[in-house]
C-alpha cells in the first residue's frame, strides 16, 4: 500500500476502528490489489505504514489501534491454529494413496458473520474471503510435509475442515476403469437388481435379499475391484444392457467401472483382469481394462452403439427360403411402440429404428429351429422385432410370414462403436 493514496489509508483504518485484527485478516481486505505478497506480509505492511503515520502525528487512538492483537476479532486467532488443522488433515488422509489434494473449509457461523460485518461496515471491495485464505494456507503447511501437489479442478482427495466441529472429513475422487465385458450364460442381470417390493430393504418376496436375482454382472466383476482399492463400492455404467436371458458374447460390451471412496489409486489393471475372471468362474470374462476418466461415462452413455444379435426361433410350418425371402422385409426401417414388457419401466412412445442387415445364418427342420443374424440400429428391441408385439412393431416377421413367432433364445454377437 502506497503511503500517498488517502482513500486507501482511510480504509485501512476503518478496519483497524473495528477491533483488534491480526495482519493476515487485515492484509486480506486489500488482497485484490496487489499479488506477490500473502495476506499477513500485507497486512503487516500496511500496519508499519499507519504506524509511521501516527508516530508523525498525536493521533492517540490510531497508535492503539495499530497495536499488532493478541486475538483478532475476525477470525478468532484461526491462523494461529493453523499447524493444527493441517495435522488433523494429513492424520485424517493416513495410509489413503493419492498424488494431488485440495482443502476446502466450512466456516462456523461465527466467523461468516464476523466477516460479512466487516465487509458491510467498511465497504471494502478488495477483499478475498477468510475461507479462502485458510485453504490456501493449510494446503501449503500439507503440501511442505506430504509433497503432494494441490489441484483445483480435480484432486484425487477433498480435505474438508468443519470449523464449527473442529473435525476434518474427506471427499475421495472416484476410479473409473474402462473395459468390455462378456455374460456368457443366461439369467444374470447387467446391474443389481433391487426388489420391486421392498427396495433393497429385504422381504419375504425377495427371500430378506433386497433382489430380485441374486447376482449381476456388475456384482461379479466389482467384488476383486472393491478389494484391489480398498473401495466402499462401484457403480456400474455400461454401454446399453442385454436383456437377462440373453447373454453378451463376441468382444463384449463396452463398460465404466465408478470405483467410490478407493483407497488405494496405483492397481495393477492386467492383474486385476485376470483375477476377476479367476472369480467370475465362466460366468463374465472381462477384457482391456485401461484407467478412464468421469467425462468418458457420459460420453459412453450418450453414444450410439449398433449391435448384431443371433436370434434362435420356431420353424415349424415355415420352409427355409419363405423365411429368407421374409426378413428381407424386415430389413429397413422399423416403428417400433415401446414393447409390453417394458411399459412399466419405459415411456410409452413410437421410436424408429433400422435394421441394417439380416441373415438366415441356420435352417433345421429335425429340431423345428432357424437362427437368424440381425445388424442393427441402437435402441431396436429385436424380441419385438420378432413376434411383432401385437402389432407394435411394424414390420415384424411375424406380421411378414402370418404365424405366430417368437424368439426361443438371444445372444448378442458385436456391440459396435
Amino acid at each position: 500500500m502506497s503511503g500517498d493514496n488517502p482513500a486507501l489509508l482511510e480504509l485501512a483504518r476503518a478496519v483497524l476502528s473495528e477491533g483488534l485484527i491480526c495482519d493476515h485478516c487485515l492484509g486480506r481486505q486489500f488482497a485484490k490489489l496487489s499479488t506477490g505478497t500473502t495476506n499477513r506480509e500485507r497486512g503487516a505492511a500496511i500496519r508499519l505504514v499507519l504506524a509511521m503515520i501516527a508516530d508523525m502525528g498525536d493521533d492517540e487512538l490510531l497508535k492503539s489501534e495499530i497495536t499488532l492483537p493478541k486475538r483478532c476479532w475476525v477470525c478468532n486467532g484461526m491462523f494461529e491454529e493453523l499447524d493444527s488443522w493441517a495435522s488433523r488433515a494429513l492424520d485424517r488422509l493416513g495410509n489413503l494413496e493419492y498424488m494431488t489434494f485440495l482443502v476446502g473449509t466450512r466456516m462456523s457461523g461465527l466467523l461468516s458473520e464476523n466477516e460479512e460485518l466487516l465487509w458491510e461496515t467498511t465497504g471494502t471491495d478488495y477483499a478475498e474471503p477468510l475461507k479462502s485464505e485458510t485453504n490456501r494456507e493449510v494446503g501449503k503447511l500439507m503440501a511442505s510435509v506430504t509433497g503432494k501437489e494441490v489441484d483445483f479442478t480435480e484432486p484425487d482427495v477433498v480435505c474438508l475442515l468443519d470449523i464449527s466441529h473442529e473435525t476434518v472429513s474427506l471427499q475421495i475422487r472416484s476410479l473409473y476403469i474402462y473395459g468390455r465385458y462378456q455374460k456368457l450364460v443366461r439369467g444374470i442381470p447387467q446391474t443389481r437388481w433391487y426388489c420391486r417390493e421392498c427396495r433393497g430393504a429385504g422381504c419375504e418376496r425377495c427371500n430378506f435379499t433386497g433382489k430380485m436375482y441374486p447376482e449381476s454382472v456388475d456384482e461379479l466383476i466389482s467384488v476383486k475391484v472393491i478389494e484391489a482399492a480398498d473401495a466402499a463400492d462401484t457403480t456400474f455404467h455400461g454401454a446399453g444392457r442385454e436383456d437377462i436371458d440373453a447373454r453378451m458374447l463376441g468382444d463384449g460390451r463396452p463398460f465404466i467401472l465408478e470405483v467410490n471412496d478407493p483407497k488405494k489409486r496405483e492397481i495393477d489393471l492386467k492383474m486385476l483382469e485376470t483375477e476377476i475372471n479367476e472369480y467370475c468362474g465362466e460366468k463374465v470374462i472381462v477384457t482391456n481394462l485401461r484407467s478412464a476418466e468421469h467425462r468418458m461415462v457420459k460420453e459412453l452413455k450418450a453414444a450410439a452403439h449398433d449391435k448384431v444379435y443371433l436370434a434362435t426361433i420356431p420353424c415349424a410350418g415355415v420352409n427355409r427360403d419363405t423365411l429368407a425371402w421374409a426378413l428381407k422385409d424386415i430389413t429397413c426401417e422399423i416403428s417400433q411402440r415401446t414393447p409390453v414388457r417394458v411399459l412399466h419401466r419405459r415411456s410409452d412412445l413410437t421410436r424408429m429404428r433400422r435394421v441394417h442387415s439380416t441373415l438366415l445364418e441356420s435352417f433345421s427342420e429335425s429340431d423345428d429351429s432357424a437362427v437368424i443374424r440381425i445388424e442393427c440400429e441402437a435402441g431396436l428391441y429385436v424380441k419385438e422385432l420378432i413376434s411383432g408385439d401385437g402389432g407394435r412393431t411394424a414390420p415384424s416377421l411375424a406380421g411378414v410370414l402370418g404365424v405366430d413367432v417368437a424368439v426361443t433364445a438371444l445372444d448378442v454377437v458385436a456391440v459396435k462403436g
